[in-house]
């Protein structure tokens, strides 16, 4: 018996972290996604949904914006509806990027953080960001639609960067 491929449908990526110890100023990490249309290739994305967005056509969503990491679990929580997106994008990159309000914070400067990529009840990657400890900014997926089937294909790549949320997001389309 064989299957078809059906790719990816809708994806959440969560991201998760330990709030600024008492007195501290507060860290405030955030997701976002940069969406590349075809021919666009490397060049600058369509949209980028990050901060409390969504993409214009309502398929990809920053449903939770935690700014302190308080709460349970994932406290920022994003989802992408690759089976709606149109046919013309062809490449959503996803990082993290840590707001700098309060002087210059990496990865490895905040407890237990965490990212957590999944379709419905299948794990597609997690991570600590370890990786990137080094870095302000990461990316941490490269999602990429095949031109022959149409079929939405995930690719884990966690990445660092020194950067700023205003020129990480330039930064994202220099992924390969």
């Amino acid at each position: 018996m064989s299957s078809v491929k059906k790719g990816l449908g809708k994806v959440e990526v969560a991201l998760r972290w330990d709030p600024s110890p008492m007195g501290a100023p507060e860290h405030d990490l955030d997701i976002v996604a940069a969406a590349y249309t075809t021919g666009a290739g490397y060049a600058d994305p369509e949209y980028v949904v990050h901060f409390d967005s969504r993409s214009p056509d309502g398929t990809i969503t920053l449903n939770r914006d935690s700014r302190t990491g308080q709460g349970f679990g994932y406290d920022e929580v994003m989802t992408l509806e690759f089976d709606r997106l149109a046919a013309t994008y062809t490449r959503v990159v996803v990082g993290v990027v840590i707001q700098q309000n309060d002087g210059r914070k990496t990865f490895g400067d905040i407890q237990n953080t965490g990212v957590r990529i999944a379709e419905g009840y299948t794990e597609l990657a997690t991570s600590d960001l370890g990786e990137a400890a080094g870095g302000t900014a990461a990316t941490i997926a490269e999602f990429t639609r095949d031109p022959e089937t149409g079929t939405w294909e995930f690719r884990s790549t966690i990445r660092g960067f020194d950067a700023d949320p205003t020129s990480f997001t330039a930064q994202l389309s220099a992924l390969s």
